[in-house]
């Protein structure tokens, strides 16, 4: 989900003509202020560590886009492969009216998954939902001229906090791909799934896009590129931190690391302090001390074992009604419904 700290919004409801309205759930300078709150608990507790999704500023998102283009990056391709084989299949399953997508981003993927439902005769209306405005404005705005005579209803929020927002018209397909799920802390996880199946109705379904185990090797390349797109993305985070909130990460005292938990079964990100060293949050007026070798998780990865993919959606209220991998069996896509 593309983040842009400090983006100014506006509480409400904006419409912009008959077939596009923006729901902005973030009311004025909520972005900054869950940022300062997210980094005083972060970086006061022990481990260190911070939300994934503050990666992606600007900055971050272009270099994120530059590492789902390595060769060693498998998940995105990975996922379009499955979704061009399957897509017909699942417009057909879901017979959905209404595509709803969490962390919609541009949208790119979803056109498939729109095609396809256009196609059958279905469409009715888009809801990409996202927590940059700009971004969710521009994919709405391009989806408009791409699909004519659908509704695009979009919804500027945190997926996290604002389920609540969602439509409840129509037949609705949700899809929540990329393997974001395994962004997210088992506990926080399990809120979020609960309050999806909460959220669907009978006849709806949830399309998640979940990674797959494989070995380390293969894991720790694809986040750790050669070509130092991940280190550079890991390390924009303390550049962003100094923007901010007045910070003053010395970038090169840190270094990017990436390595397999075959405990929790996830890819453990974050950056090294290369020393002892402290530093200080101007606008936070905090001083945070940093141990040479020290840690600061910035993102964890969970891998997923489909007996085990299975157990969580159960306790969370949800069944499988199909699964789907790519050809290597690296990704996987699933649909659910409510039990």
């Amino acid at each position: 989900m593309a983040t842009r700290p400090g983006e100014p919004t506006l509480q409400g409801m904006i419409r912009a003509g008959d077939q596009l309205h923006i729901d902005v759930r973030l009311a004025t300078g909520a972005l900054r202020a869950s940022l300062r709150e997210d980094v005083r608990s972060g970086l006061g507790d022990s481990p260190k560590r911070l939300p994934a999704k503050w990666h992606y500023d600007e900055a971050g998102s272009l270099l994120f886009d530059q590492i789902t283009r390595m060769p060693e990056y498998y998940p995105t391709r990975r996922e379009r492969e499955i979704l061009v084989a399957r897509v017909d299949e699942i417009a057909a399953l879901t017979q959905a009216d209404t595509l709803i997508e969490l962390g919609s981003g541009t949208g790119e993927k979803t056109r498939l998954l729109l095609t396809a439902l256009a196609a059958g005769g279905r469409l009715r209306r888009f809801v990409p939902f996202d927590v940059s405005e700009t971004i969710l404005r521009e994919s709405a705005e391009a989806i408009l001229r791409e699909y004519p005579g659908i509704e695009v209803r979009g919804i500027v929020g945190d997926f996290e906090r604002h389920l609540d927002a969602l439509p409840r018209t129509g037949r609705r397909l949700v899809a929540f791909l990329g393997g974001t799920i395994g962004n997210l802390q088992p506990d926080g996880r399990a809120r979020l799934l609960a309050g999806l199946a909460r959220s669907l109705d009978d006849d709806d379904m949830l399309l998640l896009g979940a990674d797959l185990i494989k070995p380390r090797a293969q894991l720790e390349a694809a986040y750790d590129d050669p070509g130092g797109f991940s280190a550079r993305f890991s390390l924009n985070l303390l550049t962003m931190l100094n923007r901010e909130l007045g910070a003053d990460f010395e970038v090169r005292r840190f270094r990017h690391e990436a390595v397999w938990d075959d405990r929790n079964e996830w890819m453990e990100i974050g950056l090294v302090s290369l020393q002892r060293q402290v530093v200080t949050l101007a606008e936070l007026d905090m001083t945070v001390e940093f141990g040479e070798g020290e840690k600061l998780q910035t993102e964890i990865s969970a891998k997923f074992r489909r007996d085990g993919l299975v157990a969580e959606m159960a306790v969370a209220g949800l069944a499988a009604v199909r699964f789907w991998t790519d050809d290597a069996n690296e990704f996987s896509l699933s649909l659910w419904s409510r039990r």
